[in-house]
């Protein structure tokens, strides 16, 4: 009759470890039912579920193991498993798997504390942890750094709602954003990401640097805010504020196309979407003349933004064609993803307006970023203390996979 045997090994790594002990279990003919390591700083975690073939074997092979690992200075623990056990642990397979995603410039054990007894709260289980981030120097910190930890979980949420609520919660109070997504294939599978320009892709709303060279700032700015905020159909502002540009001169746009500055973090995020084969587009209800010269800086795929009219050299207060408002948005996503054979379930949206929720609902990926209250509620994921590049950790993507 077959034992089944759990084994943890810990201590400082030993180069040649694995295939010494695997060499070992072979010659018992031993079978591995499941196996993780995890190193921390060069300590050497390793745990290995074994089903020995006959119980005789059981004490030569704890013994061999035991004098194995003790000779190289590291520490075993063996822990028989019942079968009942066994059997138990085969059939939560089936549970459903989520991934809890911690992003911020610094990851706290207070954090982690809230954050675990949330999920433990709403009867899910921990199962892996990993860091996604890379290494970072002592005393290196600050607004640039980046730091994520990534929790694989099992189990069925009791109030997916509440949940949400609670890590909206630990969110504001704790400076850190939370993601909880379904682990299935889609999450490492996207091929499409499409971006909001202003305030997203860029730093700037276009529109008000515009309005300051006009002089109708604190107008248009008001206009601006309202529409973002979702109190007034963004149509209806649109025209309002482009109305208040009449008669400026085009060669304003140039000195406002000038000064834009990239979000944080977006050219490293489009280097690496571009690396991994990954199509991009901007789907903007800002204009088409800042949108050309984005789409040629960051090499993106597609761009669709407002046309401003201009007539002898001067604006002439009004758009030509269709406005690109919410809904357009998602009618020109779904266009894109047709036309490249991708599925919604594969796009990532990313946005930070209340004109950008129609397209961050529908993309398998909708990101609220450094988005206003309203938003940030409404989607279903944010981010809001990294650049853009943080994105690419809800991707499941470690820093050392992407390019320098």
């Amino acid at each position: 009759m077959s034992e089944i045997i759990l084994i943890n090994i810990s201590g400082q790594d030993k180069p040649g470890l694995t295939a010494s002990l695997m060499g070992i279990l072979a010659e018992y003919n031993v079978g591995v039912l499941d196996i993780g390591q995890a190193m921390i700083h060069d300590t050497l975690s390793l745990g290995m579920l074994l089903e020995i073939p006959d119980q005789e074997q059981l004490s030569p092979v704890l013994k061999d193991v035991l004098f194995h690992v003790h000779h190289l200075g590291m520490q075993v623990r063996f822990t028989p498993i019942s079968a009942e056990r066994y059997n138990e642990w085969v059939g939560g397979a089936d549970a459903p798997r989520y991934v809890v995603t911690l992003l911020g410039r610094r990851i706290t054990a207070e954090q982690i504390s809230r954050i675990a007894r949330v999920i433990s709260d709403n009867g899910l289980n921990i199962e892996d942890i990993l860091r996604l981030s890379g290494r970072t120097p002592l005393h290196k910190g600050g607004e640039t750094s980046r730091a994520c930890v990534e929790l694989s979980v099992r189990g069925y949420p009791l109030d997916y709602d509440s949940m949400k609520e609670r890590f909206m919660e630990i969110s504001q109070q704790l400076g850190i954003d939370i993601s909880f997504q379904e682990d299935n294939i889609y999450r490492r599978n996207r091929r499409l990401v499409v971006f909001d320009m202003d305030s997203t892709l860029i730093q700037q709303e276009v529109i008000d640097e515009i309005a300051r060279e006009a002089g109708v700032y604190e107008e248009v700015s008001a206009v601006t805010e309202l529409a973002m905020r979702g109190e007034l159909d963004f149509k209806q502002s649109l025209t309002r504020r482009v109305a208040l540009l009449e008669g400026l001169d085009e060669s304003v746009l140039e000195r406002v196309a000038d000064r834009l500055v990239l979000t944080e973090g977006a050219e490293r995020l489009i280097k690496a979407l571009r690396t991994f084969g990954y199509k991009t587009a901007v789907i903007s209800g800002g204009f088409t003349y800042f949108g050309e010269r984005l789409q040629k800086k960051l090499g993106l795929d597609y761009m669709y933004a407002n046309v401003l009219e201009i007539r002898d050299g001067r604006l002439t207060g009004k758009v030509v064609g269709g406005i690109v408002d919410g809904q357009r948005k998602a009618e020109l996503l779904k266009e894109i993803a047709d036309k490249e054979g991708i599925s919604l379930e594969q796009v990532i949206a990313v946005g930070d307006g209340a004109n950008d929720l129609p397209m961050l609902r529908i993309a398998g990926l909708g990101i609220a970023f450094h988005a206003k209250p309203l938003v940030k509620r409404s989607a279903r994921q944010s981010i809001s203390t990294l650049g853009l590049d943080g994105i690419l950790y809800l991707m499941g993507v470690k820093d050392t996979e992407t390019p320098a």
